[in-house]
């Protein structure tokens, strides 16, 4: 496309999302959902689907759900289970979501995904057994997600196996820049 108004320079953007709105052209781990929601308005406000069976992420069993509340620029990471499937549900602030596949065993070996939900953008994200995670707010108040984990918390020998977040073994450095368009 050609004319008189399109300066020098200037570049059309690629496409980064689909017709349903499913990001195109980002990493993916392999056994990783995202189900994204909408907020269903109620005479007193709004109402919004945290998890259904029927969506078919994934079959596995509700053992224990619990939340946790960041603070502004608040960073909760690296973890990852041996067994305990999390899912992580995001709908108040705003969430940088990033899942590291250390499974020598998956496909897709290597690979970093890095998401953002919240508020505007309510959603689950699926986290197999060893995908290690990490989770930071990216909005300027308190932020908080919930996680409807399969397993619940075993007070004598968690599996639960931590990183900090700037370790090497992970390629992915967590930074404070705020929530941005092109994450979500």
């Amino acid at each position: 496309m050609t004319g008189d108004w399109l300066l020098p320079g200037a570049k059309q953007d690629g496409q980064t999302v689909d017709a349903e709105w499913r990001h195109v052209g980002r990493p993916r781990i392999a056994g990783v959902e995202i189900k994204e929601v909408r907020h269903v308005p109620t005479g007193y406000g709004w109402l919004t689907e945290v998890w259904r069976r029927d969506w078919g992420v994934d079959a596995l069993p509700v053992d224990q759900v619990f939340q946790s509340t960041l603070g502004p620029g608040g960073l909760s990471a690296w973890h990852a289970h041996a067994e305990t499937t999390d899912r992580l549900f995001v709908n108040q602030g705003m969430m940088r979501i990033v899942l590291y596949d250390a499974r020598r065993d998956s496909p897709t070996f290597g690979t970093v995904q890095e998401t953002q939900l919240g508020a505007l953008r309510p959603g689950l994200v699926l986290v197999p057994p060893r995908v290690w995670h990490g989770v930071q707010n990216v909005h300027p108040a308190p932020s908080s997600v919930l996680n409807l984990v399969d397993r619940a918390y075993r007070y004598q020998g968690p599996d639960h196996w931590r990183l900090p977040p700037d370790s090497p073994e992970i390629p992915y450095r967590f930074t404070t820049r705020v929530a941005s368009s092109e994450l979500w």
